[in-house]
């Protein structure tokens, strides 16, 4: 298999520390509000990535952490507290806004059929496991007391900034929104663990060797991955966004505390972008994955067009480009449904089939080819039987749902319930304009309503 590796700004032969074992570690959400459809993106790539693995035969041990502490709005060491941020517009506890948003992602994934980790680790469990590795970097003279606070000395690696290539005054003159701290040695060393910031009324803290207090977001990832997948890891994954300077930050701190190189691929998915530019939270409104549903769309149909791009490429999303895909998700499940069970399994042409849909994924990870390898197989003349064969076996990796029967989603079938009622409250009162209006709405995403003695009805067609 061949990977681009961010690392090395090559694509590489793909070859784990151990075998076919593989160590795969994906940077999780930070869980104070829900996910927007651009972080979506790149919880599905992941999950490609491990499917495609596993299809290959490799034994994939996977583990995400779940950010409920430290996390600041900024990529710098300033910035506003996320958690606390979430906790305060809901007017409820940081470990509330936790669990909420938790159990939203995880039905995020579900619905797009994002196959849960093996391993999730909420940040706040492994206070221990941060704190040992700091006094470990500290006795190693890595990093520093400073006012209360433990920083990372970046000073003390050669090659800090390997991981995008730039040197200092470079970075450093890019970030715009760092603040300058008084307290740092240099202006890019960043913290382990805080006693005292800006945040007087921070909710989680913990005693430590250093003071009471609470973790930098940085030190989680490490801890967590190392704890569980060991001193070597095969893939890091996350977004663009977190090379630099999360990502940057893990493995100098990583690497330092183990005395060894730590990760050999760094996997990193492309931004969703909309008309405005990169989704994000801070923008106020942003487009959930419940938000799709309930304008009518399988979410489904946007796994379909992550998959129709590739994860590496900038993915312009807008509705037009959406009822297009959905037109073309549509279609591909009525010419699944069309095939008949009958003949015989023709195992050395389903092999022909089965070698270049492997040979898409052993591409770097290339879905458009394997989505072109899928259509191949529906126009060959190969038997009904085997078509289903094949099509069940590349849906291990595509995960689209391809022959499950048809059922309506569950969010779906409320969204169109709510519009019927909102229909007939008013007709009766009598304002016919709306009324039209919301059959129209429902018409736009295929949802056809018939009135009958029996009340209204509705279907949604294809």
């Amino acid at each position: 298999m061949k990977l681009y590796n961010t690392l090395t700004r090559t694509i590489e032969n793909f070859i784990p520390h151990n075998k076919n074992e593989v160590t795969l570690y994906t940077c999780g959400p930070t869980v104070y509000h829900f996910a927007h459809i651009g972080n979506m993106r790149n919880y599905i790539s992941e999950d490609i990535l491990e499917k495609s693995l596993n299809y290959l035969e490799y034994n994939v041990k996977r583990c995400m952490n779940i950010t409920d502490v430290g996390h600041l709005t900024s990529d710098s060491d300033s910035g506003d507290d996320k958690m606390l941020k979430g906790a305060k517009r809901e007017h409820t506890t940081v470990l509330d806004i936790a669990q909420k948003y938790t159990e939203a992602f995880k039905k995020d994934c579900e619905k797009l059929n994002i196959k849960w980790p093996d391993i999730v680790v909420p940040a706040t469990s492994y206070i221990s496991e941060y704190i040992k590795m700091t006094e470990k970097l500290l006795e190693k003279d890595y990093a520093y007391e400073s006012n209360g606070n433990i920083y990372f000395d970046i000073s003390k690696l050669n090659n800090y900034y390997s991981l995008i290539n730039k040197n200092d005054e470079m970075v450093i003159g890019a970030r715009e929104d760092v603040e300058k701290d008084e307290n740092k040695k240099n202006q890019g060393d960043f913290v382990l663990w805080f006693t005292k910031s800006k945040f007087d009324d921070q909710e989680l803290k913990w005693d430590s060797p250093f003071g009471t207090g609470y973790p930098g977001w940085h030190i989680e990832c490490s801890a967590i991955a190392i704890n569980n997948l060991g001193e070597y890891l095969d893939i890091h994954c996350g977004g663009v966004d977190n090379i630099f300077p999360h990502h940057t930050n893990e493995i100098a701190q990583s690497e330092s505390y183990l005395g060894h190189k730590w990760c050999n691929y760094w996997f990193h998915t492309e931004h969703l972008n909309d008309k405005t530019g990169k989704m994000s939270k801070s923008k106020g409104d942003f487009l959930t994955v419940n938000s799709l549903i309930e304008k009518g769309y399988n979410p489904l149909v946007f796994r379909y067009m992550c998959l129709s791009s590739h994860y590496r490429k900038q993915l312009l999303f807008d509705f037009h480009n959406l009822d297009n895909m959905k037109d073309s998700y549509n279609k591909l499940l009525n010419k699944i449904k069309n095939i008949k069970d009958e003949g015989n399994i023709e195992e050395d042409k389903i092999k022909v089939y089965q070698d270049k849909f492997k040979e898409a994924l052993e591409n770097d990870l290339n879905t458009a080819q394997a989505l072109t390898v899928l259509y191949d197989v529906l126009k060959s003349d190969l038997s009904g039987k085997s078509k289903l064969y094949l099509i069940n076996d590349f849906d291990k990796v595509l995960s689209l749902d391809l022959l499950k029967e048809e059922t309506i989603d569950n969010d779906l079938k409320i969204y169109i319930e709510n519009k019927i009622k909102e229909r007939n409250t008013a007709k009766q009162n009598k304002d016919y304009e709306k009324a039209d209006q919301i059959r129209e709405e429902l018409q736009k995403h295929n949802i056809i309503i018939k009135d009958t003695r029996e009340g209204t009805t509705f279907e949604i067609q294809k």
